[in-house]
């Protein structure tokens, strides 16, 4: 029999972790609060998308921090003139100040390149939806479809198709998402293609489920991270190909601004007046890089699986 007044008491060190407080438990987080701490570790990418916000803004704002229109030729006495006090960037060959016409440009890049991302996630996902859950037939159809458009160079058949349409936004928008939905599309399939053999999926086949009920309730919710960063590298896709066609004169057209089209003028200028090329260049790169950077930091925060 067991002297109860010879057994000692436990000491903190031998509680039996049966015994263990509910705050010594480890808290559950939502996913989204890791992949944002793993965005916030990526200096490069919180780098990025703070100069990508700053020039979102910029050209938000763009009548507030410009002192005239972008088409008002109203420094014909001034044209050509380098950048100073009064003219940050300069004026063009019209009498234009050009810093007004690089932020309004922007506008005009960054419409383009958030328009033809939409229309790309638009396109690319149901796609990419029902090549990764039926497979057979109909992934092999859309894989054929995608070797087209992977094979043909953009910027080609841009050319050929803006020259056919006459350019114009509308024109540009509908070119770079035929091509910027290639991309969304293999993400998205190859997400669906990881979950169509998950315990719930098959639970909800069992049911009765339709495949059209399992596609869009259960199979695109748990996609959505690879459509993010699909719709955020196909924006700088986009604009690029804004660029080069406004640079071959197929894009935008004067007096709209577009950073291509005045990459283009420079050129004519750049041994005398290095201001009207520099100026436009330095706008798209940093621009373009900035997204990229942005969205391959969003890839590696969201889903590390897909960290190249």
């Amino acid at each position: 029999m067991i002297n109860l007044d010879t057994v000692a008491p436990l000491g903190a060190s031998q509680v039996s972790p049966l015994l263990v407080s509910a705050e010594n438990l480890p808290v559950a987080r939502n996913p989204l609060y890791y992949a944002w701490r793993r965005f916030l570790a990526n200096r490069g990418a919180v780098f990025s998308g703070s100069v990508l916000a700053l020039i979102l803004l910029m050209a938000v704002f763009a009548p507030l921090i410009t002192s005239t229109s972008y088409e008002e030729q109203k420094f014909l006495t001034e044209n050509l003139a380098f950048p100073s006090s009064e003219h940050w960037f300069g004026v063009d060959d019209l009498g234009r100040d050009f810093y007004t016409r690089i932020i309004y440009g922007g506008r005009i890049s960054l419409s383009i390149g958030f328009v033809a991302a939409a229309f790309s996630v638009i396109i690319g996902l149901p796609l990419g939806a029902l090549a990764g859950y039926y497979g057979g037939v109909v992934d092999w159809v859309i894989m054929r479809i995608i070797e087209i458009f992977s094979v043909v160079p953009p910027l080609m058949a841009a050319l050929l198709l803006a020259a056919l349409a006459g350019g114009g936004f509308v024109s540009i928008v509908v070119i770079a998402a035929l091509f910027g939905w290639v991309q969304v599309c293999l993400l998205v399939r190859g997400q669906v293609m990881a979950f169509r053999n998950k315990e719930f999926i098959r639970a909800a086949q069992a049911l009765g489920a339709s495949p059209q009920f399992i596609i869009f309730r259960h199979l695109v919710p748990n996609s959505i991270s690879p459509v993010i960063v699909g719709f955020v590298q196909a924006i700088p896709l986009a604009m690029m190909l804004e660029a080069g066609l406004s640079f071959l004169g197929v894009g935008i057209a004067p007096p709209l601004p577009s950073w291509g089209q005045m990459i283009n003028l420079g050129i004519n200028f750049m041994f005398f007046y290095w201001h009207l090329a520099l100026f436009p260049t330095l706008a798209l790169a940093i621009t373009v890089l900035s997204t990229t950077l942005f969205g391959d930091g969003l890839r590696d925060a969201l889903d590390p699986t897909l960290k190249g």
